[in-house]
């Protein structure tokens, strides 16, 4: 993907991920980590049939467990939203987020009468727009029926699934490390001159990366708590929202206070030469 990206122009440059992704599978054939079988037993075309697995049943303690996943999936999207703004260059204000929330919801409650899961976004796709530049509605609406019709075709799902998960991990890297340069562009437009504000960012990054780099740090919470604690986009907005309030809106903000515009303290700027 960097040799396609760094040493081709136009077509070939803007499809480097998924020409990555066919030339890391045919390396891996050699090494025996693909399987095709299930290729050529699956059929051409295929329907969803609907509520394949029974009659919907509702109960409470499922119905509350759900509605704290759909937080935990609202908070990612709304990340995802935010970072895809700042890459095209269109700030998500609360009008967007507020559609792009109301969109996912639907397709969540749609998704299980065709026996699928809720709607989260991917992070992968963001970096995608972030390496193509390709900002387009129309081709996101153009993959989105591609994706319609490939779902009727099993095969083409077959075929998906043989991707190496170390191919798809090569491309993940450059993915994911595309939306965190976005975050950091972001973060470099939050005050951080601020003491605060970088105790804010510390924290808040600290205690989302604590689900990685310790899966059981929060074994002895209840399960309902777990699904958001195991989170560390969920636990790291909750932290940066709560010490946002604390530090920057709740009571007087000394720091503030102590800093004067020279304009409101009577002083002229003196001259940039």
């Amino acid at each position: 993907m960097l040799l396609l990206r760094r040493f081709t122009r136009g077509f070939v440059k803007q499809i480097a991920v998924l020409l990555g992704l066919i030339a890391g599978t045919l390396i891996a054939i050699p090494f025996g980590v693909t399987d095709f079988a299930p290729v050529t037993k699956a059929a051409v075309v295929g329907f969803p049939t609907p509520f394949h697995f029974g009659a919907p049943q509702f109960h409470i303690a499922a119905i509350l467990s759900m509605c704290v996943v759909m937080v935990v999936s609202m908070t990612e999207s709304t990340a995802d939203m935010l970072a895809l703004g700042e890459i095209v260059e269109r700030p998500a204000d609360e009008r967007t987020i507020a559609a792009g929330l109301r969109a996912d919801t639907l397709g969540s409650a749609l998704s299980p009468v065709f026996n699928g899961f809720m709607c989260s976004a991917f992070a992968q796709n963001i970096g995608l727009v972030a390496m193509t530049r390709i900002r387009s509605r129309f081709v996101v609406a153009a993959g989105g029926g591609f994706l319609v019709l490939m779902g009727l075709c099993p095969m083409a799902a077959s075929l998906i699934a043989v991707v190496p998960r170390p191919v798809l991990g090569g491309a993940g890297v450059v993915l994911f490390g595309s939306v965190a340069a976005s975050g950091i562009q972001t973060l470099v437009r939050a005050g951080l001159e601020r003491d605060n504000n970088v105790l804010i960012v510390a924290v808040s990054l600290a205690v989302g990366i604590i689900p990685i780099t310790a899966p059981d740090f929060y074994h002895a919470f209840p399960d309902t708590a777990k699904i958001v604690l195991d989170s560390g986009i969920s636990t790291g907005c909750v932290a940066a929202v709560l010490l946002n309030l604390v530090f920057n809106h709740l009571g007087r903000d000394r720091d503030a206070a102590d800093v004067t515009h020279p304009m409101e303290s009577g002083e002229e700027l003196a001259p940039v030469h």
